[in-house]
């Protein structure tokens, strides 16, 4: 019998990401069960997922290991806790602070993605010794890279329009959940106004975080009066994404994960700007900005890439694969050696509430 695992999601974001890891699984001949909080719709599972419910099944199930693309998982799961990221330390709130880097003592391995992350988490590592770090890269991108390769863009050099003249170029709308980052709301007014006037087509979608009916209703209404608009409750599959030429965006960790697939950015109000995006401060210069960015030019792509580097140090398609090696080495050679996690007991008996609680609700 194969190793099993358990995949914790929190939100529905973790499901896409958790994916290609599952994949890799699956070829090494282990198996996968899911537990989903309350706050994350099940609507991306099929049949054939195999769900637990109850602590009694997670036991039962005795997982080899627990992967958290969060921060934080319950302490009281069987199985050695790996945190993989659900994206990317940009600073997209401004500031120096990042949550990312935010030591809560539920994991035992940090899986890190490049320079951006792993030397801080390293850092943390050598510090409090009650975890270990493995440079793996993020799980997601695996699925990222296997899309770009089935893009029809993929290989246009830069300088030159993204497809040919005769392709209708499409622009993914995608933006952060934070209410004082966020500019789906402000973007809204020239999304309607471009839909009817240029002969592009859009996607577009909302982050699983932003609770906004009304905006939700409003673009659901778009995309029904309009055949050149599709819109998506939850983000779309990579594959989706790697349809569409350029991205409309403000300041999510989605911006690294489109650029990927070697397609520009287009900002309004980044909390971080620099030269990797097409960056404009009100809706009004958008248009020539989707523009601009339709041509690929030569400086934009270059600072993209170097931008890529600097987050994801691979992109090779073999993330997943770092990971489950990650989880091995760490059991048969780091995770006696640790020192115990702190005891954190405030925040471990707000988790049991939290658990019992929704069990019987």
């Amino acid at each position: 019998m194969g190793k099993k695992y358990l995949f914790f999601c929190a939100h529905g974001y973790a499901i896409p990401i958790l994916r290609p890891l599952e994949k890799e699984i699956k070829q090494r001949g282990g198996e996968v069960a899911w537990f989903l909080e309350k706050t994350c719709p099940d609507s991306q599972l099929t049949n054939e997922d195999k769900v637990l419910k109850t602590l009694r099944e997670v036991k039962a199930w005795n997982p080899l290991a627990v992967f958290a693309p969060g921060d934080w998982v319950y302490d009281f799961f069987p199985g050695v806790k790996v945190r993989v990221c659900h994206g990317y330390p940009i600073y997209k709130r401004g500031g120096t602070v990042e949550t990312h880097f935010k030591i809560r003592g539920w994991f035992d391995i940090y899986c890190s993605t490049g320079p951006s992350s792993t030397p801080i988490f390293q850092d943390l590592e050598k510090k409090l010794d009650s975890f270990c770090v493995y440079e793996t890269g993020w799980a997601k991108v695996d699925a990222i890279v296997a899309a770009r390769q089935l893009s029809p863009s993929s290989t246009v050099p830069s300088g030159f329009p993204t497809k040919s003249s005769f392709h209708t170029p499409t622009i993914f709308v995608a933006t952060t959940f934070s209410k004082r980052v966020t500019q789906l709301r402000n973007l809204l007014p020239t999304i309607q106004r471009l839909v009817k006037k240029r002969n592009w087509k859009w996607v577009i979608t909302m982050h699983p975080k932003l609770e906004d009916d009304e905006l939700k209703t409003e673009l659901t209404q778009l995309a029904k009066t309009h055949d050149n608009v599709e819109f998506y409750p939850v983000t779309p599959t990579a594959e989706i994404m790697a349809q569409t030429d350029v991205m409309l965006c403000d300041a999510s960790s989605i911006i690294a994960e489109y650029m990927m697939l070697d397609k520009p950015v287009v900002t309004l109000c980044n909390t971080t700007p620099g030269p990797h995006l097409l960056n404009v401060e009100t809706p009004d210069e958008v248009e020539a900005a989707l523009e601009k960015a339709m041509t690929r030019p030569q400086e934009l792509m270059d600072a993209m890439h170097e931008y890529l580097d600097f987050h994801e140090a691979h992109r090779d398609g073999k993330n997943c694969a770092r990971i489950l090696d990650a989880v091995d080495d760490f059991i048969a050679n780091r995770q006696h050696s640790l020192r115990r996690k702190p005891l954190n007991l405030f925040r471990k008996l707000k988790i049991r509430w939290k658990f019992f609680k929704d069990q019987h609700s």
